[in-house]
């Protein structure tokens, strides 16, 4: 599991094994798994060219030490310098000790670069880039490679926030802990190919955001056991659909026959198209509490106006999924009130909506969004998007790493909806069902969507969840 840290905690970490070691060493350690990586990445290093963007803080002493290394292999390093009167002292002396330059023509050097390192703010800086280094990086040449320092300068650590300029970066190596804006978008998708240097500090267990991966998945996949039957599997009912959209219920329905439960139970005016194209489904006209026992609930994908049927369910005493149509009729209190889970699924014009702000809003602070949705509701909140977050009243946010755009498709809520139910009949918490649920979906997706990348439909994603569930376990 990745986990990431706040700027706070990861600094008293650093203060910490500072008071321990000799001066110096921690970011030797820094500069050196730098340095390597910026190695790999250019393939060979004698005789490439490598371009240092060196800010005033710890950041650009990075850059200059790991600058050093790079140089005394045979690379042609220049470093350009934002903040001349307070470079790193060492720094600057290793460089140039090495045969590293300062630049006298900050454009020409940044253009001939095959490499540039970005070391200009650190993970305390706050705010976009200042205009000087903004217009720097317009020199950088489309072929070349670029590399940030802990972090891509211009982002937000802590919340993956970005306020103006930033670096798009093709790698980031970062030290000691993820920070949480590496993995939450907008900043996750400036960040590139990520990299974590251990450099030695010792972290709390409780952890700002995670990341689960294969393995953490696989432990939380539901098994039968040998005397299983199918109600024991679980039961997950579905509500979804109408007449204009009944292919909301199909593929619903498609997740969840694809999730873990035993059995699915339909309820809705679309159970014909339903059936006719799962004929293993149990259906019923309603209302709801009448169809039959379940362990689960999913209401909300193609709803349209009913909210009789949504307080219906709500009155369950099992966990409830809440999506599309669904959200449009929550309220706080209906929620607060319930003894068991609810787990709401919206994008971000339905999180907006729910919490009375913009659509924009939500983009740009989507941890913030998160967070306070979770807690206004007294819910789990899986809040979709190029990262999925997840988020509860306890415990860090999840960031699910899988997906692809290729995702944005019509319907493909509905399927992770259904998959997401169907998780949460099998036994499985709001949370890690929530997680679970859009791990698998995101790697259906990029199964369906090939190695290069094609357009898909909700359908095809449906029918990769077998194999995506494979994927995990092997």
């Amino acid at each position: 599991m990745r986990t990431a840290y706040s700027v706070e905690t990861v600094r008293a970490a650093e203060r910490e094994l500072m008071a321990r070691l000799p001066e110096g060493t921690l970011m030797g350690r820094a500069a050196a798994g730098l340095a390597v990586a910026c190695g790999e990445l250019l393939g060979r290093v004698y005789g490439t060219r490598v371009t240092l963007l060196v800010g005033s803080g710890d950041n650009g002493g990075d850059a200059l030490y790991a600058g050093a290394r790079l140089a005394r292999r045979g690379a042609g390093v220049v470093a350009v310098l934002l903040s001349p009167e307070r470079t790193h002292p060492g720094g600057l002396a290793a460089l140039r000790a090495a045969g590293g330059r300062v630049s006298a023509d900050a454009p020409r050097d940044i253009a001939w670069a095959d490499l540039v390192v970005d070391g200009i703010v650190g993970i305390g800086g706050r705010g976009g880039l200042r205009p000087q280094a903004a217009e720097l990086l317009g020199a950088v040449r489309e072929s070349a490679l670029v590399v940030a320092v802990d972090l891509p300068s211009g982002v937000d650590a802590d919340t993956g926030e970005v306020a103006g300029d930033a670096v798009r970066a093709d790698a980031t190596v970062t030290f000691g802990a993820y920070k949480p804006g590496l993995l939450i978008d907008p900043a996750r998708g400036r960040a590139g190919a990520l990299r974590l240097v251990d450099i030695g500090l010792t972290l709390p267990e409780d952890a700002e955001a995670e990341a689960l991966q294969h393995a953490d998945v696989a432990d939380l996949l539901p098994r039968p056991a040998a005397e299983s039957d199918k109600y024991r599997r679980g039961v997950v009912g579905v509500v979804a659909g109408s007449a204009r959209y009944p292919g909301a219920a199909v593929l619903a329905v498609a997740g969840a026959l694809r999730g873990g439960a035993g059995a699915v139970r339909y309820v809705g005016p679309a159970a014909d198209a339903v059936l006719a194209k799962f004929p293993e489904t149990l259906v019923h006209a309603g209302p709801p509490h009448r169809a039959g026992r379940v362990q689960s609930w999913v209401i909300g994908p193609g709803l349209g106006d009913e909210s009789d049927a949504l307080e219906d369910v709500l009155a369950a005493e099992v966990p409830v999924l809440v999506d599309a149509d669904g959200l449009r009729f929550l309220t706080p209190q209906r929620v607060r009130d319930r003894a068991a889970a609810t787990l709401l699924t919206p994008h971000a014009g339905e999180a907006a909506a729910l919490l009375g702000s913009g659509r924009e809003e939500v983009e740009v602070a989507r941890l913030h969004a998160v967070r306070e949705l979770a807690g206004r509701f007294g819910a789990t909140v899986l809040l979709k998007g190029s990262t999925t977050l997840v988020a509860d009243a306890t415990g860090p946010v999840r960031v699910n790493s899988t997906g692809t755009g290729w995702l944005a498709t019509a319907g493909s809520g509905d399927v992770l909806s259904g998959l997401t139910g169907s998780l949460l009949a099998a036994g499985l918490p709001a949370r890690d069902a929530a997680s679970v649920g859009a791990y698998l979906h995101g790697l259906a997706a990029r199964r369906a969507a090939g190695p290069r990348g094609a357009p898909i439909v909700a359908t095809e994603v449906a029918d990769q969840l077998g194999a995506a569930w494979r994927d995990v376990l092997d």
